[in-house]
């Protein structure tokens, strides 16, 4: 499985038609609505806002007003065929006045979908945790050292140290042994070589 690592953005001229292909690393379907809504807020004017959106459990596309399967259909078939995870991808089009036809838009939408992705940087998924674990400042080198290749989103520093943490499950039962683990979410989270 893999995602991309950071919003990336193509713009295509096809028969005086623009097509702006941007890419989206998400989190949720939640994501998906405020995404579009800075995105129609960023290209007003635009004719079209069509889009699909992949996640482990979900999925799902719009056309836009383009005639049915022609446009959210065929990025969404981009999408899957380059096993990405956790992505939308939206293709704005500001309509040139000549019509594409029917295979003339899902040509158009597969290529801004396909260049968008070409250009993004892939990284490898795997199944892990978002956690918070709280422990004694004494342990902290210890479990940085343990946390080498995990994420630390987060650390604060009270009575005792917290950090919210992205981490493997070997790691995380590692981590229990000297910490407190306060709460735990199974998510799909970057590979860290």
């Amino acid at each position: 499985m893999k995602s991309i690592l950071k919003k990336e953005k193509i713009e295509i001229n096809i028969k005086n038609s623009k097509f702006i292909g941007i890419i989206i690393p998400i989190e949720c379907k939640d994501d998906v609505k405020s995404e579009l809504n800075f995105l129609k807020n960023e290209y007003k004017n635009a004719t079209h806002y069509c889009y699909s959106f992949k996640l482990l459990k979900d999925k799902g596309f719009s056309d836009d007003g383009e005639p049915n399967k022609t446009a959210g259909l065929p990025i969404l078939t981009v999408i899957e065929s380059e096993n990405l995870l956790n992505v939308l991808l939206v293709v704005i089009r500001y309509f040139g006045g000549i019509k594409l036809g029917t295979g003339g838009l899902i040509r158009a939408y597969t290529k801004a979908a396909k260049d968008v992705i070409n250009i993004a940087t892939k990284i490898d998924l795997i199944s892990g945790y978002n956690a918070s674990i709280t422990f004694d400042y004494s342990k902290e080198k210890t479990v940085n050292y343990i946390l080498k290749n995990s994420i630390i989103i987060n650390k604060k520093y009270n009575d005792n140290c917290t950090y919210i943490i992205e981490t493997t499950k070997d790691t995380l039962d590692i981590l229990g042994k000297i910490v407190s683990i306060n709460y735990k979410k199974e998510k799909l989270i970057s590979k860290i070589n």
